[in-house]
This record gives structure tokens, C-alpha cells and sequence, in this order.
């Protein structure tokens, strides 16, 4: 259907409406488009993307040895198996798997490319929102209409990723490379290269970049708790041969899961217990008499801050062979030539990689309204971690922190599902959540890592008890989501 909004009727802007509309076509994007079409399929759906493709995250970043961090039996949906042969899957695997999945469902149609949402309206009047977007290929405006908005742009700016002020930079006559924004023909071949963080994408990147380099060097302020893992999960695969494909999934699924946060539960009641495990484990895969104290202990506890994987001990390994060597130090000015630590080390680098992390944004800084007036998110709660207090006909996914990002993923978009098929039914056409002023107010995520604690007070708040709380135990979340009331006390329906 296609109407003119009375605010266009002077332009020849058209306006397109839909029963509901979603940001992002990335895995939480194409998995919400699953769970409601599933549910309501005669209702009309679209999904935005401000890109070209499919894949988010998995898309964007294209930098060597790109990976999950998480395994693929519970990054994966739980609505379609990962067949994969490898548990810890590379980029590129895990974009064909997104996009096979929008294939195979249909969803792909549904898409519509280089749609970058700007705003959105609510009017109560109308029980509607109304979404601008600017297509990235052409300028032009597009504006849709939408009984619900549901935004699953995950929360990671996929404009710039983050990078300090370093002091000289100016004068370095080598190439500087951000991951986020990796050139597709960077040659390094043969060269001198070091790499600046210690998160996930420095310690995924300094193995890939060593079996070309010359030598990788991996200078971190600061440690962060890394174990490995096996590639491939021998369970799994030995599942597939005597169990159906769903149910060796199922299987799986349930046991990363139970592993995952059992890690993360032990970990916050035990940390010193799991300080010592990671250690003897660290000490079986490194030289003997390897600096764990300078270059593999963080001064904080495990999994205060995400927890760090290999895969089949590849850092490792390319340590003990000198391929990589790790710099625990700090950046006094980059030279021409390198650049210089406080410690009066010199590192010559023809190639420097700034993997020092990501900034964050609250839904794609879409800026949104509610009967003209702007919606300012730091006075917001969020309800069950995927609604917001007095933003009617509104859900948007955020994952765990400690273990997969589907498994919540999964749990919301079903629960949303449910929901609108039961206001659908029962003939309601908005939902809005009251806050309770007696519960108390929490940061939205709390996890200690840089790129929260830069962002998180643009953030909406959590509640301090449930249903309000954040939960980041999929144990938790489970029965409360799937099998708990789907409408409260908190909620006005209309």
C-alpha cells in the first residue's frame, strides 16, 4: 500500500506503509524477520539497511583471520542449524550462513538496500510511526509508515570505529590501519607490523598478519584473559552422525550454552579459583618461563571485562615460534619510523594497526519522537532488555555480553512475535511501558571494557530489579521470555 503523508503533500515524496518495520538486515535483523513472519505471516514486513548487503557486523569487517568469538551452535539461530564443519567459523562463513538464511526464508525480498534510517515519528493518534531514511546510493528521502519499529542495528557504530589521540602521529611515514575500516589491498607482505590493543580483533589479527609479515608486534597497555579452543567441536560432529540435524543442534546448542555461562557464573563467584585455572592453562601453551605476569594477567577478574578466545591455540603458537611478540608498555609519541614507548623501546613498523576498540551508538542514532516530542533515551528504561518505557510499539535487540548475541537475539525477537500476535488477535494497536519510579536506576550495560564506559551514558537505563534488570544469563532470560507472561502489569495496551 502507498499513501502521501499530509506533512509531504507539497513534494513528491511517497510514503510506503507496512505492518512492521526493521533496522538492519544483520543477524539479529534477518532472525527477527524469521520469528515474525513465522507467527504472522499475512502480515507486510520491510527491513532497512543502510548498506549494500546482508550481514552487518559480518559484512562490514573484512580484516585478515575475521572470526566469531562465540561459538556457531549458539551464535547461530536456533530455528536453523549451523552445519558448518567448524564451530569457530571465519567471516565469511558466517555472512553466507546470514544470507542463506534470508534466502531460504524468503526474507531477502523484504530487504531494502542503502536505506540509512535517520528519524522516527510516533503519532498516537495514528497508532503509527513514521521512519525517514536517506539512501546512501541516491540522497533521496524515503519515508515509511509502521504499526511497529523494531531496531536491530546491534549497537556498534558502523561509521568510525575508535581510535586515541596519539601524539606525532602526523610524522609516521608508514600506513595506519583501523580494522573497521580495512583496505581491501593492504600489503604486508614481508613487512614490519604492529598492532595497538588487546581485545578480540588485536589478538585475532597479529596470528593472520604474522604468516606474511616479517613479524607482528602486539602492543597492549594492558592483558586481557585469552583462552583457546578447539576449532571444531568433536561432540557436535560426532551428534550429526547417530541424531537428526535439528535435534545434534539442539543438543549442542544446550551444551555451549550450559558451558558458557557456567564459565562466566564461576567466574564472578570464584574469580580467584578461575584466575589460577586460565593461568595453568596459559603455562602449558607458552614457553617456559614466559613473562604471564607482565604480557597474560589483567589487574581486574575474569569476565569483569569479555573474555577473550583463540582458536586451536593460534596466538600462542605463533608466540612460541617468534612470530609474534607481545609489548606490555605505553605509547609515549609515534616516530617516523615506529613508535616510541615510555619505556624508552623503539618499534620500527612499516604497517601500525590501531585495534583499540569501537564506539558505540543507542540504535544507529536514529533520533526518535513521541507525539512531536523527542525522545531523550538517558530518561528511558528498558523493560526485559528489549523495550522502552513510554516508547510505544518499539523493540530493539541487544545480546549478551558474556556469551552469544543470538541466544538473547533468539528469545526477543520470538517474545516480540508473540506479543503482537496476541495484540493482533485480542485487537490492540499500541503497547507502552510505564515505569515503576520505585525501582532503581543502572547503568544499561554493566561490563567494565573501554568502549561501554564511553558510551554508556547515552545509553537508556536498567532497573535495578526485574522485570527491568538486563540479565545476562540466558538461563534466566529463558523461562521469563519463552514461557513466562507475555503482558504485565507494566504495560498499557490499547
Amino acid at each position: 500500500m502507498t499513501t502521501t503523508s499530509p506533512s509531504e503533500s507539497t513534494s513528491s515524496t511517497e510514503v510506503d506503509s507496512v505492518d512492521f518495520l526493521i533496522v538492519g538486515a544483520g543477524l539479529s535483523g534477518i532472525g527477527a524477520a524469521h520469528h515474525l513472519q513465522a507467527k504472522l505471516p499475512n502480515k507486510s514486513y520491510a527491513i532497512l539497511e543502510g548498506r549494500g548487503a546482508i550481514g552487518g557486523t559480518w559484512d562490514l569487517f573484512r580484516y585478515p583471520g575475521i572470526r566469531s568469538d562465540s561459538d556457531m551452535y549458539t551464535l547461530g539461530y536456533n530455528f536453523r542449524p549451523w552445519t558448518g564443519d567448524k564451530s569457530i567459523a571465519d567471516g565469511e562463513s558466517i555472512r553466507d550462513y546470514i544470507e542463506d538464511t534470508a534466502r531460504e526464508g524468503g526474507i531477502d525480498r523484504h530487504i531494502r538496500f542503502h536505506h540509512k534510517v535517520v528519524s522516527a515519528e510516533w503519532s498516537t493518534a495514528t497508532s503509527k510511526w513514521t521512519v525517514t531514511s536517506v539512501r546512501s546510493d541516491t540522497g533521496a528521502s524515503v519515508v515509511i509508515e509502521a504499526s511497529f519499529l523494531m531496531c536491530c542495528s546491534g549497537y556498534y557504530d558502523y561509521d568510525s570505529g575508535f581510535t586515541p589521540e596519539f601524539v606525532g602521529i602526523e610524522t609516521y611515514g608508514g600506513e595506519v590501519v583501523h580494522p573497521q575500516k580495512w583496505p581491501e589491498k593492504l600489503d604486508y607482505a614481508g613487512k614490519r607490523v604492529v598492532v595497538i590493543g588487546s581485545g578480540a580483533t588485536a589478538i585475532t589479527l597479529a596470528p593472520n598478519l604474522a604468516r606474511d609479515a616479517s613479524h607482528v608486534t602486539l602492543l597492549q597497555r594492558s592483558p586481557s584473559y585469552i583462552m583457546s579452543l578447539p576449532s571444531k567441536d568433536n561432540i557436535a560432529l560426532a551428534l550429526r552422525k547417530y541424531l537428526p540435524a535439528r535435534a545434534a543442534y539442539g543438543v549442542t546448542r544446550f551444551k555451549n550454552a550450559v558451558t558458557a555461562i557456567g564459565m562466566y557464573v564461576i567466574s564472578q563467584k570464584y574469580p580467584n579459583f578461575m584466575k589460577k585455572q586460565i593461568r595453568k592453562l596459559q603455562e602449558g601453551w607458552l614457553p617456559d618461563g614466559y613473562d604471564l605476569d607482565t604480557h597474560f594477567t589483567p589487574k581486574y577478574n575474569p569476565w569483569d571485562q569479555r573474555l577473550c578466545l583463540v582458536p586451536d591455540n593460534d596466538l600462542f603458537r605463533s608466540i612460541r615460534k617468534d612470530e609474534v611478540e607481545i609489548v606490555t608498555d605505553h605509547i609515549e609519541r609515534f616516530t617516523e619510523t615506529g613508535i616510541a614507548l615510555t619505556s624508552g623501546r623503539h618499534l620500527d613498523a612499516d604497517v601500525v594497526v590501531t585495534a583499540t576498540g569501537l564506539n558505540l551508538v543507542a540504535f544507529g542514532n536514529v533520533e526518535m519522537s513521541v507525539d512531536g516530542k523527542k525522545v531523550d533515551l538517558t530518561e528511558t528504561m528498558a523493560y526485559k532488555g528489549m523495550m522502552l518505557t513510554d516508547v510505544p510499539n518499539f523493540a530493539f535487540v541487544v545480546g549478551y555480553t558474556n556469551a552469544s548475541w543470538t541466544l538473547k537475539a533468539d528469545l526477543v525477537s520470538d517474545y516480540i512475535a508473540r506479543l503482537l500476535q496476541k495484540m493482533d488477535s485480542d485487537g490492540f494497536r499500541e503497547v507502552r511501558l510505564k515505569r515503576d519510579p520505585s525501582v532503581g536506576e543502572e547503568p544499561f550495560l554493566d561490563f567494565a571494557a573501554g568502549y561501554v564506559l564511553r558510551a554508556v551514558d547515552s545509553f537508556p537505563k536498567q532497573g535495578s530489579i526485574a522485570p527491568w534488570r538486563l540479565r545476562m544469563n540466558y538461563f534466566r532470560d529463558l523461562p521469563a521470555l519463552r514461557y513466562g507472561k507475555l503482558i504485565d502489569e507494566n504495560m498499557t495496551l490499547k
